[in-house]
């Protein structure tokens, strides 16, 4: 156990210091300065605008971004579904498996052009090598988008005052080809080398020591893998995700896939630091972040090493810890690990099943994408945080009677309209849906694996990643239904956007008003006290929204134990 708890640290540390430098070229790139990546990309990004027709010169306010984002992610779904709903008459079909129905298509390319991969199908048997390929592009472009969308609040605050902020194209370019590009292939190949397959034969036949004939999915899942991680995305290859042996086959590939999902969040915050050049402030978001992740991992790490106490009960070995839906290969230690960091970061994936989880470990799962503000996923995660910036912004001027400030912009009544209704959707959502799948068992009880307080866990849960972008799953839940697929397709649009529209709505309105110099009485933000004061409105929004709905579900599940 010893040696697993130091393979944490060692994944946890190297990522920080990978992201640091790393948040030092992402703000060059954004900022057009010259990097070593330069001659490589600047031709295939002039074949991109010239096939385009765009000109990633020309200059976009906010709204202007906004409709851009809106109307590229109308095409990728329109696309998606015209491929998912005929990719069993396609090629790239050795398998031979079916087209999918218009519900279960419409679910799937909402969740992957919306980042979030909530997957209602079984990767190997639901889709064809093409329909992979396709969610493959979808995991590259809705990770750009929320990047896109994260620069439009960097230049909001580089300039003392500004009526546009860039084009949107052009940083989404950028995005895909500079940043989430060359690290997806340096993790495709030690992924390839570890013995991640990539092939696009079908399934192969092999014979078990009990001498039985098994057929095996394969396919060219190690180009897939990394850009699931990288971009935040989680969409597996397979139906158990990383914990199929052909996704994660050791611990070493699962330390690269953890770096990998961490690396560009943590980036994102040391980025936007050195881009408006306020490295302080970067470390304040980064400071109150981990402090918050950490509250999360240490107590779902120590309880998923201590085991099960009902099995303990019983006089079983629980030595190992509570393996019930795990990997030996992986360990408990490293399997509560990675259950915060997916949730934490609204990656989703998974290498072992949360559904399996201790009582109070599914809860932190929960409140992980609840709060949905520490790290969180590319792009938006910084997005998510500045919210909560605002609210305590606001909340601070009132206590010393000033008019609340922000980087030298004042935050007045509408951008504090704007900011609570963000804040308050994500609970809104979550809650709201749970209700109606309470309340329509003609509908959802045959869907749940658990009756009781678990059984309302997984449709709190179901909510949650949808409404989070996350796409993990209770996977006792039989989600795949007409209900379910239309029910979290809709909380996945809503939740996706608007957030998104939200602050780069408020940094637009702050970027046009006219910049204040900080004097003595400007509250300064970059400060462990501002931290503290932030950290503090995100625990109490969180506390008040969720904690009745934890209390019937993994609290009372976790009292139930003894």
């Amino acid at each position: 156990m010893n040696t697993e708890i130091l393979g944490i640290i060692v994944m946890f540390t190297l990522s920080i210091l990978l992201a640091i430098p790393f948040g030092k070229y992402i703000a060059k790139v954004y900022g057009g300065e010259k990097t070593l990546l330069d001659p490589i990309f600047n031709p295939i990004e002039r074949i991109f605008y010239k096939i385009s027709g765009i000109n990633p010169q020309t200059e976009m306010n906010w709204k202007q971004q906004m409709v851009a984002m809106i109307t590229i992610n109308m095409v990728w779904f329109l696309l998606g579904m015209v491929v998912l709903m005929t990719q069993g008459s396609l090629p790239l079909n050795p398998d031979n498996n079916p087209s999918m129905s218009a519900d279960l298509a419409f679910n799937t390319v909402i969740s992957f052009v919306v980042n979030c991969n909530l997957q209602h199908y079984s990767g190997e048997s639901g889709l064809s090598y093409l329909g992979q390929y396709w969610l493959m592009f979808l995991q590259f472009v809705s990770a750009g988008t929320g990047m896109a969308a994260a620069v439009v609040l960097f230049r909001a605050f580089k300039d003392k005052s500004s009526e546009t902020l860039g084009n949107f194209y052009s940083n989404f370019i950028k995005s895909c080809t500079r940043i989430l590009l060359p690290v997806s292939f340096v993790i495709a190949i030690i992924l390839a080398f570890d013995g991640v397959p990539m092939t696009f034969e079908g399934k192969d036949a092999i014979t078990t020591l009990q001498g039985d004939s098994v057929e095996v999915s394969r396919g060219p899942a190690a180009a897939f893998v990394p850009i699931k991680h990288v971009g935040t995305n989680g969409g597996g290859f397979f139906g158990v995700n990383s914990a199929h042996p052909f996704e994660n086959p050791s611990y070493l590939s699962n330390m690269v896939e953890m770096v990998a999902q961490l690396i560009v969040p943590l980036a994102m915050i040391f980025a936007f630091g050195y881009f408006i050049r306020r490295r302080k402030l970067s470390w304040m978001i980064f400071g109150v972040m981990t402090v918050g992740f950490l509250m999360l991992t240490i107590p779902n790490i120590n309880m998923e090493m201590n085991g099960n106490p009902a099995i303990a009960a019983m006089g079983i070995d629980n030595s190992l810890g509570a393996m019930e839906g795990k990997e030996i290969r992986l360990g408990a230690p490293a399997s509560g690990f990675w259950s915060i960091v997916t949730t934490v970061i609204s990656t989703g994936s998974v290498n072992s099943m949360h559904d399996s989880s201790m009582a109070l470990s599914g809860m932190n799962e929960l409140l992980a994408m609840m709060i949905n503000a520490f790290y969180g996923g590319v792009g938006v995660g910084i997005l998510n945080f500045f919210i909560f910036i605002i609210l305590a912004v606001f909340i601070s001027g009132l206590m010393v009677g000033r008019t609340p400030e922000f980087l030298g912009k004042k935050v007045e009544a509408r951008e504090m309209k704007i900011a609570m209704i963000i804040a308050l959707l994500h609970p809104f959502l979550i809650l709201v849906g749970t209700a109606l799948a309470a309340a329509s068992p003609q509908y959802t009880m045959d869907s749940l694996n658990n009756p009781g307080f678990h059984g309302l866990s997984e449709m709190l849960y179901e909510f949650t990643s949808s409404s989070a972008n996350n796409g993990s799953g209770f996977e006792g839940l039989g989600d795949n239904t007409p209900w379910w697929n239309i029910a979290t397709g809709f909380v996945l649009i809503l939740s996706r956007f608007l957030p998104i529209i939200g602050p780069v709505a408020i940094a637009g309105l702050l970027a046009q008003k006219k910049f204040i110099p900080e004097g003595d009485g400007t509250l300064k933000t970059d400060t462990a006290t501002f931290g503290l004061m932030v950290f503090a409105v995100i625990a109490i929004v969180a506390a008040l929204a969720f904690f009745p709905v934890l209390a019937l579900g993994p609290i009372a599940e976790y009292f139930s134990l003894y």
